[in-house]
């Protein structure tokens, strides 16, 4: 992978999912409001807390750009997500790198924070119900030594019928955090409503 390209692309999908993020917080936040999500276009369906925005760009990649894909919604102090980026069959091959680097950026920044990362096993279930096992991060960020931002994250991929890669992130991020425990919070029912909901093609 092209090292500067590899930077492109990923500070692009920071700045994305950051501007993602302060929309988000200007908004007013709903009460939960459970409702299903259809995403043809991006191979899956979801089960939202609320309507959540949609929003979509194309990035760089190797003198190519990628399709990249963020609905979210914010609900109070938790921000519910999924991105999605289409990896066409030519770049196939290197959907294990970026996934390794979205996970290193998340992992890495907690780690320098002086936060905690915590793994678990987890499984999730295709459209057709077919289950398959994948594994949940759960993450705290500190801020002067003080937990204020936990996360739990899933990284899920899946190989379309035409050759091309679909790579998707189901995560919840809550601020504000008054704890280091960022598996006993995220373990609840309202987040694992989510996870457990979300069923790629």
């Amino acid at each position: 992978m092209n090292k500067l390209m590899e930077q492109v692309l990923f500070r692009a999908c920071k700045a994305g999912l950051l501007l993602a993020g302060l929309i988000l917080l200007i908004a007013c936040s709903p009460k939960l409001d459970w409702r299903t999500v259809q995403s043809p276009q991006e191979r899956y369906t979801a089960l939202f807390p609320g309507k959540p925005d949609k929003l979509e760009r194309r990035i760089p990649y190797q003198e190519q750009e990628l399709q990249q894909t963020l609905e979210a919604v914010k609900i109070d102090n938790d921000i519910y997500s999924i991105s999605s980026i289409q990896v066409s069959a030519n770049q196939a091959a290197a959907t294990e790198k970026i996934i390794r680097q979205l996970k290193d950026n998340l992992l890495e920044r907690a780690k320098v924070s002086g936060g905690m990362v915590a793994e678990e096993v987890a499984t999730y279930q295709t459209s057709n119900r077919q289950r398959l096992p994948t594994i949940d991060y759960f993450i705290a960020f500190k801020s002067n030594g003080k937990a204020q931002q936990q996360m739990k994250v899933r990284w899920i991929t899946r190989q379309a019928s035409n050759g091309d890669a679909w790579i998707y992130q189901i995560s919840v991020l809550h601020v504000n955090a008054n704890t280091d425990d960022a598996k006993t919070l995220l373990s609840k029912e309202e987040y694992a409503n989510f996870f457990n909901e979300f069923f790629p093609e």
